[in-house]
């Protein structure tokens, strides 16, 4: 008997345990806000969109000329014999020499049949990709901060639905123990009630656990300390308003991966030209100004010199073959737009389908969600009846039993009802690109 009342004990600890610690209030726009500033696959996103951003510029397409400063100094020891033709004879022992010059020399690739330019354009389109990537990477993690927090909720309402059966289950296990011991009860039903009231209590401690791991979760997602406390809004609103064919123009406007595939494409026609370009001569200036100063060894006819000066010049090349390489360029090069092009169709395709899809879900879990609202309703004022009568002793307890788990079953699939129509709602929104918040 004092194992019974141990397991009443810690079943009336679990219940408040939830509030013992003072707890931040977390609303879904704070939880958004929060993982916008700190989320860190935002943070790599957009260190990525500035590096695109950076890299438009004339000098890396190649437009802008390269100057380079240039210094050399070499020192010699050397010994040498020189025998002239008047039959003389010049010996030098360790004679040092040394040779310095410096000077600055400019190169300008002023024509390249136009792939300069066209790798201007790439790199545009390249900045407009990484925006798109930063946009996506935002957009997913909003969503799966809202999915995050609905599931807590739903969760939340479960654990609630949980709570009132372990209240039934203890209001039947006291029962049953004060009948036992006045001679009243058979101690099957007290067995009965006592397993009974261990599922339920383990049901509880699941649930909680499974309410602290999502808890984890979205604090991950935040980017935060993974043992921050906070409580949330109980209540999710339904959009109950969606019309498909509204919907439906927005997927080639606002589809991030819509407007993914266009750039992709656009960089495959911009490749066309990158690769056509080498057809055309290549043309480039070059100059410098340069200073040297030599001395030499007595065996020289000069000891030192100096030079200085400016050169200047001009260099042309094109290519007359390479071994039929530009052909299969080129022919890759279209074939590569004509995937693009495909691709492009493909995610069209693809992105209107999971529209459709999500759509019908959404319809669907409305009509769900009307008859789970009803269904627990019912489910209430079953358990209420029936504990009633439980009571006054008309029913037994296994009547209350199934009353019990209907009820809990009916706030179970309201609460999961509840969830998966908003997550409908929201992946409508993903879909068309009008998640924002």
């Amino acid at each position: 008997m004092n194992k019974l009342k141990s397991i009443t004990y810690i079943v009336l600890c679990i219940l408040p345990l939830s509030d013992l610690k003072a707890q931040e209030k977390l609303t879904l726009q704070q939880a958004i806000t929060i993982s916008l500033d700190n989320n860190y696959s935002i943070k790599i996103s957009k260190t990525q969109k500035e590096i695109s951003t950076n890299d438009v510029s004339y000098g890396n397409a190649g437009i802008l000329p390269a100057v380079t400063g240039n210094l050399n100094q070499s020192n010699n020891i050397q010994t040498s014999t020189v025998n002239l033709a008047s039959g003389d004879t010049r010996n030098a022992n360790n004679a040092k020499s040394n040779s310095f010059s410096y000077g600055v020399g400019l190169n300008w690739k002023v024509f390249d049949g136009f792939t300069m330019f066209a790798n201007y354009d790439r790199l545009k389109e390249l900045e407009k990709l990484g925006e798109l990537n930063a946009q996506l990477t935002v957009q997913t993690t909003i969503a799966n901060v809202i999915d995050t927090y609905y599931n807590l909720i739903s969760q939340n309402k479960q654990l609630e639905s949980t709570k009132t059966g372990l209240e039934v289950s203890q209001l039947r296990f006291k029962d049953a123990n004060s009948r036992y011991r006045l001679g009243r009860g058979s101690k099957l039903e007290l067995l009965a009630a006592k397993v009974d009231l261990n599922t339920d209590t383990t049901q509880l401690l699941r649930q909680q656990d499974l309410i602290k791991n999502i808890k984890v979760q979205l604090n991950q997602l935040l980017a935060r300390d993974l043992n921050t406390a906070f409580k949330i809004d109980e209540q999710i609103a339904i959009d109950k308003f969606l019309v498909y064919e509204n919907l439906k123009p927005l997927v080639d406007i606002k589809s991030l991966d819509v407007q993914t595939a266009n750039i992709n494409q656009k960089i495959a026609e911009i490749y066309i030209k990158q690769i056509k370009g080498a057809r055309y001569p290549t043309i480039a200036l070059n100059s410098g100004y340069n200073f040297s100063k030599n001395t030499s060894p007595p065996t020289s006819f000069a000891l030192r010199f100096n030079t200085r000066g400016f050169n200047y010049g001009l260099t042309a090349s094109i290519n007359v073959f390479n071994g039929f390489q530009q052909g299969r360029l080129e022919k890759n090069a279209n074939l590569e737009l004509q995937n693009a092009n495909y691709d492009l169709e493909r995610i069209k395709q693809n992105v209107n389908a999971n529209l459709l899809t999500a759509y019908q879900n959404y319809q669907t879990n409305l009509k769900l969600l009307m008859l789970e609202e009803s269904n627990i309703e019912v489910a209430k004022e079953n358990l209420d009846i029936t504990l009633e009568k439980y009571r006054l002793g008309s029913i037994v307890p296994l009547e209350l039993r199934e009353a019990q788990r209907n009820y809990i079953e009916a706030n179970a699939r309201y609460a999961n009802t509840l969830y998966v129509t908003k997550i409908s709602e929201v992946s409508i929104k993903e879909i068309t690109g009008t998640l924002s918040f």
